[in-house]
Order: structure tokens, then sequence, then C-alpha cells
């Protein structure tokens, strides 16, 4: 847990620079507006990816899926009173709510499926929602295989409603 608190210290030192162009971590007051816009960009996302996959651009579809929970994470992070505009800072304050037992609808196992950079040893077979957008992102693929897509919009769907009843709870 040191590296993460090292990590959000960063984040929130980051926060303070740069007027409302900062690059970090601020806590701010609780917003179910700003939460709720956060799901809507997250819900347009996922109505994206579908979309992406039948216009035969499954590789932007993985970065939809991807985008679908990182603003729903935002959502968590402006309904708990923070802005983020860092995603390893996003992911760390995630994982440390979760810790808290602040975020309950969510595991830290989930965030890690979403956004993990330490584990990935292949990313040619792993099945985190990163490390396909990321191959999708940077490689010249240009589509995902048909049962790589239905797995990731299904476990996207997943985490989405894990997120969207962490909101609800509040």
């Amino acid at each position: 847990m040191p590296q993460n608190k090292d990590k959000l210290e960063k984040c929130f030192g980051e926060g303070k620079k740069g007027g409302e162009r900062h690059q970090g971590l601020r806590k701010t007051s609780p917003s179910n507006e700003t939460a709720n816009e956060h799901l809507a960009k997250a819900l347009h996302n996922f109505q994206a990816m579908t979309t992406f996959h039948e216009l035969r651009y499954s590789d932007w579809a993985a970065s939809a899926a991807f985008y679908t929970l990182y603003h729903g994470l935002l959502a968590i992070l402006a309904q708990q009173g923070y802005e983020s505009r860092n995603q390893s800072c996003t992911f760390a304050l995630v994982e440390d709510l979760i810790v808290k037992g602040e975020v309950k609808g969510l595991t830290t196992a989930d965030v890690k499926e979403i956004f993990d950079r330490e584990t990935t040893e292949n990313l040619e077979h792993s099945t985190k929602i990163l490390d396909i957008r990321e191959r999708m992102q940077y490689s010249t693929q240009t589509s995902l295989a048909e049962e790589e897509f239905k797995i990731l919009k299904a476990r996207t769907k997943e985490l989405l409603d894990k997120i969207r009843l962490e909101l609800e709870r509040e």
C-alpha cells in the first residue's frame, strides 16, 4: 500500500498545479450532476463500442470499451468529491477508495482488469481490457475476432453494471 500512497500524494500534488488544466487529482465537492454526466458518457461509449463493431471498426470498439469503464470510474470519483485528469491517478484513487471501504460495488481485481500495467506478460493473449485496447490501438490490426469482441463486450457490460449499482448505492 505504501506505493499507492506515494502515487496518490504525487497525483494530489499535480492537482495543485496548473489551474483548470492540472494533470492530477483534486478534492472537490461531491457532485451527482457531474457523476451523471460521466455515466451518460460511459453509456454513449458503450453504444459506440457496438456501433464500431457493426461498422467493422472493432479496433475502435476496444478503445470505446476502455473509455466506457473509465468514465464510469470518473462518475464514482465525482460522486465521492474528486476530480481526476490522469488515468493512472484515477485508478489509484478508485483502488484506495475500495480498500478503505468507501466504494463497495467494485473490487481491486475489477480495477486491475481495466487498468493494470504491472501484471501483463503477453499483450497478444491478454484478456484485460486495457491490454486489448492497447493492442488494437498501437498495432496494425484493424479488427477483433468475433469471439474476442463478444467477451470484451460482455465483460465491459458486467463492469459497467457494477459501476452503475455503486452510483445508485449513494
